[in-house]
């Protein structure tokens, strides 16, 4: 079955709100993965209006997963849903992931998994362990995209990546980058899929809509997800 994913740090929607929505709406696409979304007070409705504006529905996420929010359209069936909350390092800023099991038509099951990890190298590799291992019990074929705050080769980069295939490697487009939007210079921002996923397309989306959105680009990826189940 067809799915179109995009993964999507918008920054604490600090940015321009009306283009952050026209930008998604313009995508289409069946999956938004979001990092830096609500996760303070009044996150559920927040999350809500966000999805709402999006032309999409809230599926996870929010506070429990420390602003990592799981969008889908009404063609996604969210059977299942969990967060993580990383341990905690004195002194840093709490993290974690969301987690759904989902089914794209009658047959096509997939989990989604979405997080933001430490700008601090020290933490960040652990946090990138835990995802690893979340991802890797995931009951369906994964699709996982992450804020890594860290570029191919490094060691969260290259845990998260363990037994997965990247989608900009797939589509050889790896020298797309995705941060930051004034200056762009780094890809940090990824989207990993199971070996059972086909990768049709990807592409980090640069226009003049989504440098006006956030100070990430989003990357928006078109997949085939296998019959399981």
């Amino acid at each position: 079955m067809p799915l179109r994913v995009v993964s999507y740090n918008i920054h604490g929607q600090r940015d321009d709100t009306a283009a952050l929505a026209a930008v998604i709406r313009e995508a289409a696409p069946d999956v938004v993965i979001v990092q830096e979304g609500p996760r303070r007070f009044r996150w559920r409705q927040r999350s809500a209006t966000l999805a709402a504006s999006f032309g999409l529905v809230v599926a996870a996420g929010g506070l429990p997963s420390l602003g990592n929010l799981l969008l889908t359209s009404l063609r996604v069936r969210v059977v299942d849903t969990r967060c993580r909350r990383f341990p905690l390092t004195p002194g840093r800023h709490l993290r974690g992931a969301a987690y759904a099991d989902c089914r794209v038509g009658t047959s096509g099951w997939f989990t989604v998994a979405g997080s933001h990890l430490s700008t601090d190298a020290v933490e960040r590799p652990g946090q990138a362990e835990l995802f690893r291992r979340d991802v890797a019990a995931a009951p369906h074929p994964a699709i996982a995209a992450a804020d890594l705050n860290e570029e191919p080769g490094g060691p969260a980069w290259t845990t998260v990546a363990r037994g997965l295939t990247d989608a900009a490697v797939a589509a050889e487009r790896d020298e797309r980058f995705t941060y930051s939007c004034a200056d762009p210079r780094r890809r940090i921002d990824a989207l990993f899929v199971d070996p059972r996923i086909t990768v049709i397309d990807y592409d980090v989306v640069d226009t003049p809509l989504t440098r006006r959105a956030s100070d990430h680009f989003p990357v928006l990826v078109d997949l085939l997800v296998p019959a399981t189940g």
